[in-house]
């Protein structure tokens, strides 16, 4: 299995990030940013990590919540808001800026960077792909996208329209079973963005409980940064 290890790199602040790493036992084909969820670097985003190493990616994850000293948050649904609510958009480019910079150290060019997220991540992935140039955007189950996670963060609608790079998002149906309006939205306002986008919607809320769903959705992330980052 790919190793996985975590680095400091210390900031303008005074602070210092921390970063989540893994590398392809192989040749390097490219780097990808992970983003994480809104509990922070759990088990899964580790798994993500490792998962795209072992598909030839350099993959590295910003701990967004560093400036707290968190990393993974406990299962509170009112504490992990108010972590959201203290995120600041130029602290979270500031370190996804860091994480691209930590990819270029390591001789990846911006055309072979990609940048994915999961739930908080991938609306984060979604405004990072509109303010910054890379070669793929990928956004798995986006939050709320009509709506921004945070007062100091952009809504993905918002950002969609200033896409730079190719972005796939993938999306389950509503959880009563019925299309998500603010989903149509958000591929609507994708495809004014002048770029290639695909949105994917499963016909499950929680798609990755099944794991055919969950396959196709790995495997469509995977063809994604495959097919854009050369």
């Amino acid at each position: 299995m790919t190793d996985i290890r975590t680095e400091n790199v210390p900031l303008v602040d005074g602070s210092a990030l921390r970063l989540t790493v893994a590398a392809p036992v192989s040749a390097i084909r490219g780097g990808i940013v992970v983003l994480h969820e809104a509990r922070g670097v759990t088990d899964a985003v580790r798994g993500l990590v490792q998962g795209l190493a072992g598909d030839g990616w350099l993959a590295v994850a910003p701990h967004l919540y560093h400036r707290d000293g968190a990393d993974e948050l406990a299962d509170d649904e009112q504490k992990v808001q108010e972590q959201i609510d203290r995120l600041d958009s130029e602290q979270v480019a500031a370190d996804t800026d860091t994480a691209f910079g930590w990819l270029a150290g390591h001789d990846i060019s911006a055309d072979r960077m990609g940048v994915v997220g999961f739930d908080l991540g991938g609306s984060v992935a979604m405004m990072v792909a509109a303010t910054r140039t890379l070669g793929a955007a990928v956004t798995v189950a986006g939050d709320r996208p009509g709506a921004a996670p945070s007062a100091h963060l952009t809504s993905m609608v918002g950002a969609a329209q200033g896409l730079t790079c190719p972005w796939l998002g993938i999306y389950g149906e509503s959880s009563d079973g019925t299309p998500d309006p603010e989903i149509d939205r958000l591929r609507k306002a994708a495809a004014s963005s002048e770029v290639a986008t695909d949105v994917v919607v499963y016909r499950r809320h929680r798609f990755d409980d099944d794991p055919a769903a969950a396959a196709d959705a790995w495997q469509r992330t995977l063809n994604w940064f495959g097919s854009h980052l050369r």
